[in-house]
């Protein structure tokens, strides 16, 4: 069996610095009436104006090489700045997935001219991705994907579908996994191939699928007839598979699949100190230590994927506890406080509550669920 090592990671110094300048940009845009906090801010809370703001102080794509309009600064600097974000729950969710995934996969398969094309854009705050993985008859068993795009003259026809893909009604292209041969009975994985698809093309159609909340961020993607430029193409013809499991490293490992409740824990915190409750807040630093080794999780896979080591397998093990964690700090705060959750409530701990409570279905599903993250821990460390 193997042994997962995970580095464990001191912040330098000098990003107390950076992590003092976004709090307290964050304090201005929220004295100013910039946004109201929400939790799972990075999905749920969208703003064109706030994602360019934070474009022009250089923190989208700030471990990017200047040259694509990156700041060249390290995975921990930008760790700090979206820790900080997501406490906050500030409205990050228009430029994430890019920032998050789509950025470091154009550096790492692109072309040049991709490169040059998207990235610069991105760091703006200016485009926004989505990503096109799970289908309706394939579900959790990626490898059964029907969406197929065949070969023409400077292109492809895409037609298929996807489903629970989160943002699609505001982003402006999808990196689609599809098929470009036929299925191999010998080996499932080969033959599929990754197309940035703009989703304004004929033939794209976006429909919502609600949460409980009545807010919508997943949704049904159709393809008919998509043409997609062979300039779309993304790396190898026929690589998708191993490019979009490079992906989802990225995807999987980040701060805000422990953080998106976060908001809500510090306002129980807040609350239990001021009614004086011990027993409650004895209940509270359970859940804040396990916080702690998370993050000191995560953090330790951010310098892993900075140094272009494989990290899926821990990736996966960190998406599966902090998603279990956030869906906890709901239950815990529902039993510890009694108050009527409300999306529409004055009070900021009932809101945060009803949005933390019926969003938390889909934290297990998202990214993959956990079910899937579990067989691959498993496989890999029996290998």
């Amino acid at each position: 069996m193997k042994t997962l090592k995970i580095p464990v990671v001191e912040l330098p110094k000098e990003t107390e610095i950076l992590r003092r300048e976004v709090r307290q940009f964050i304090k201005e845009e929220k004295e100013k009436g910039a946004f109201i906090p929400k939790s799972d801010c990075w999905l749920s809370a969208v703003s064109l104006e706030f994602s360019k703001k934070l474009g022009s102080r250089g923190w989208i794509g700030m471990t990017w090489p200047v040259r694509y309009g990156g700041g060249g600064r390290s995975a921990i600097e930008r760790y700090v700045v979206t820790e900080e974000l997501l406490a906050a729950g500030a409205p990050v969710a228009r430029h994430w997935i890019a920032d998050r995934q789509s950025g470091p996969l154009f550096l790492k398969f692109g072309t040049e001219e991709q490169k040059n094309f998207f990235l610069p854009r991105i760091a703006k705050g200016e485009c926004a991705f989505s990503i096109g993985l799970s289908e309706p008859d394939a579900g959790s068993d990626l490898a059964a994907i029907k969406t197929r795009a065949v070969k023409v003259e400077k292109g492809w026809v895409l037609n298929g579908s996807k489903t629970w893909t989160s943002g699609a009604h505001y982003a402006d292209y999808m990196i689609t996994l599809c098929r470009t041969c036929p299925q191999d009975s010998n080996n499932r994985h080969a033959g599929m191939s990754q197309l940035a698809v703009d989703l304004t093309s004929k033939g794209v159609t976006i429909r919502p699928i609600h949460l409980m909340t009545g807010e919508h961020h997943f949704n049904e993607v159709f393809f008919e007839d998509v043409f997609v430029p062979d300039e779309m193409v993304i790396g190898e013809v026929g690589n998708g598979w191993a490019q979009g499991m490079t992906e989802l490293a990225y995807e999987r490992s980040g701060p805000e699949r422990f953080l998106s409740t976060y908001p809500l824990l510090n306002e129980l915190t807040n609350r239990l100190i001021e009614d004086e409750d011990e027993e409650g807040l004895a209940k509270v630093s359970r859940l804040v230590s396990r916080l702690w080794t998370l993050r000191n999780m995560s953090l330790g896979i951010a310098q892993i994927l900075e140094q272009g080591v494989p990290s899926n397998i821990i990736a996966s093990l960190v998406k599966d506890i902090g998603t279990k964690f956030e869906q906890e700090i709901a239950e815990t705060a529902r039993l510890l406080v009694s108050v009527v959750p409300s999306i529409q409530s004055g009070s900021q701990l009932e809101r945060l509550m009803a949005e933390s409570i019926l969003h938390s279905p889909g934290f297990t599903l998202r990214g993959g669920t956990t079910e899937i993250l579990r067989g691959i821990v498993a496989k890999g460390v029996m290998q």
